[in-house]
């Protein structure tokens, strides 16, 4: 019988480590001899911490939102009882949780499963063998081959044909060559590349050691944003193990092929995602974006021809390489191959990550894998492509997952975050948000870009405090073309989209802060107010005991009132209020 722990970022923040203890002590206590294994984040951030129970039949038993004391029950009742403990699991080998049932995982196909800081765990997934493939029996035209009848495209947003970079970097002349991994994940609420890193980093060192051959690269290296203590410290255990086993170094597979890999930490700059400004970050030079032509495969590190794929790209190549391009090409549509990886966060009831094939309808992956909306509210929007994205109302829920019908929409695909957002979701005030991201994260290097975000941020801001005036919509327009057309890289050219997709689909939502000095979502501070119905309250206190500033008063069992000159808009006596009474409103 053995043990596995989940502890990716996410399982540690809600409580992994704790439970790992509680497990290594129930061992010790009772004198079992069992094997406890940690793993990476399965995607189901939702059930953290989870802890699997597997017998000596390999029957698996996964148990959710694991404390301490639910340890002691586990080992009790089930681990020497014999009976699992049917209130906290959440999936077992007969009934797969639904969560993952509706699946299908190719870059996440070890996350969750193996030891990520043991590198035999990997190879007994037949880790590797891809890289031995290629080096022994194929040529570099040939491995470029495979990529390209995958119809693999770039995973990290653009959507750019992975083999098209691939051949171009093969084909430019030169003995030193790069291949870089984009690890500079800055989305607000994505976090596919950290989870992979996490739980199978020796996936991507084996994409990266694969597009070193087919390009003609004897190095690599992982630009990963330092925010990542875990992944990274992962990648160099990775790193370390893959040298010592002849996995990377020199001669691998006793051929003139050599590879290395070392890891470069980001300071955290959004715009480091682009890849000229990677470059210059790599270089030692601020991250500023530079004019294309030349492109990376033809000048990119220190000048020499360079590579450039994201983590979930390099992820998938192992797997085409091992099952064959026509399997992954098998997977999606006519013109998004295979699979994607999703991080689903916001107003849904199981947040975490996803891999669903492309065409999946937006629909199926909020409802039928993410469960819906958290408290079954109403589905609003859902914003893809984060800061840089767009939001996709309710209408267009039918809209498949792939890159051409996302960008239809005015979205774009983004790296793969989605964040969904419910009836109480303020719409402008989501489009100040992103916008406010992006402005601060602008390079200031284009006019346009470092000055039209801050005036449009300055609009939306007057918005949602009921200062907007009539010809702010059009304004916003306005400018949102110029800093498009006009920007250098695509941070300035996408990130008018927010406010562009909330105009175009939410547009009677910003006429209403503007004409009516209302947020029909009740969530502008500046256009709400919170009142006590007279008549609903019971005089109950709660509301007077919680308010922070002291703005209610009243006494016992008569109606209590709020101070509108002192009130600060908290929503305390809101959420306080029991809901049997609901005396508290918001207008």
């Amino acid at each position: 019988m053995k043990i596995r722990i989940g502890a990716g970022s996410c399982g540690i923040a809600a409580g992994a480590l704790k439970a790992q203890e509680a497990v290594e002590a129930e061992i010790k206590n009772r004198g079992l001899n069992m094997e406890v294994q940690i793993t990476g984040c399965i995607g189901m951030c939702h059930h953290e911490p989870l802890v699997d129970v597997i017998d000596d039949n390999g029957r698996e038993f996964t148990y959710g939102h694991v404390t301490p004391e639910i340890v002691k029950t586990i080992f009790a009742e089930h681990i020497e009882g014999g009976s699992p403990v049917e209130k906290y699991l959440v999936a077992t080998s007969d009934s797969p949780n639904e969560f993952l049932a509706g699946q299908t995982r190719v870059a996440l196909r070890n996350c969750g499963l193996i030891n990520p800081e043991e590198i035999d765990d990997y190879i007994k997934q037949d880790g590797y063998q891809a890289l031995e493939k290629v080096v022994a029996k194929s040529t570099p035209e040939e491995v470029i081959a495979e990529i390209k009848a995958s119809g693999l495209r770039g995973r990290g947003g653009a959507g750019f044909p992975t083999w098209f970079k691939w051949n171009a970097a093969r084909q430019n002349p030169g003995t030193e060559k790069y291949v870089v991994c984009n690890a500079d994940e800055g989305d607000p609420g994505a976090f596919m590349d950290r989870s992979v890193l996490e739980g199978d980093p020796h996936s991507v060192l084996e994409g990266m050691a694969i597009a070193g051959y087919a390009i003609g690269a004897g190095e690599g290296i992982i630009y990963a944003r330092a925010e990542y203590p875990l992944a990274i410290r992962r990648v160099e255990m990775a790193i370390k193990q893959a040298q010592a086993k002849g996995l990377l170094g020199a001669n691998l597979f006793g051929s003139d092929f050599s590879f290395n890999i070392r890891i470069k930490q980001g300071a955290g700059a959004f715009v480091c995602g682009e890849e000229t400004a990677l470059i210059a970050s790599l270089e030692g030079e601020r991250g500023m974006p530079r004019l294309k032509p030349p492109f990376p495969a033809q000048s990119g590190y220190w000048g020499k021809p360079t590579n450039i794929n994201n983590v979930e790209t390099l992820a998938n190549v192992p797997w085409i390489i091992a099952a064959g391009g026509s399997a992954f090409a098998a997977m999606g549509t006519e013109k998004s191959k295979g699979t994607k990886v999703f991080a689903l966060a916001g107003k849904i009831k199981r947040g975490g990550l996803v891999e669903v094939p492309m065409g999946l309808s937006l629909r199926d992956v909020i409802f039928k894998v993410g469960g819906g909306i958290k408290q079954d509210r109403q589905f609003k929007a859902v914003q893809m492509g984060g800061p840089s994205g767009g939001c996709i109302p309710t209408a267009l829920l039918d809209t498949p997952v792939d890159y051409d019908s996302i960008n239809q929409t005015g979205a774009i695909m983004g790296s793969g975050g989605m964040v969904v957002m419910d009836e109480t979701t303020c719409m402008v005030d989501i489009a100040r948000f992103f916008l406010d991201f992006t402005q601060k994260e602008s390079c200031g290097k284009c006019v346009q870009c470092r000055i039209g975000t801050k005036r449009m941020l300055e609009i939306l801001e007057r918005i949602c405090n009921g200062q907007g005036k009539e010809n702010d919509l059009e304004l916003l327009e306005e400018i949102a073309v110029k800093v498009k057309e006009g920007s250098l890289c695509g941070l300035g050219q996408s990130a008018p989209n927010p406010v562009l997709t909330t105009i175009r689909y939410f547009r009677d939502e910003y006429e209403a802060h503007i004409r009516d000095k209302k947020c029909p979502a009740k969530q502008c501070k500046a256009l709400i107010t919170y009142r006590i119905d007279a008549k609903k309250c019971k005089g109950c206190s709660l509301c007077a005991r919680k308010c922070p500033v002291g703005c209610i008063t009243g006494e016992k069992r008569q109606p209590y009132t709020i101070n509108q000159d002192q009130c600060i808009k908290c929503g305390n006596c809101l959420e306080v209020c029991p809901a049997k009474f609901g005396a508290v409103t918001v207008e």
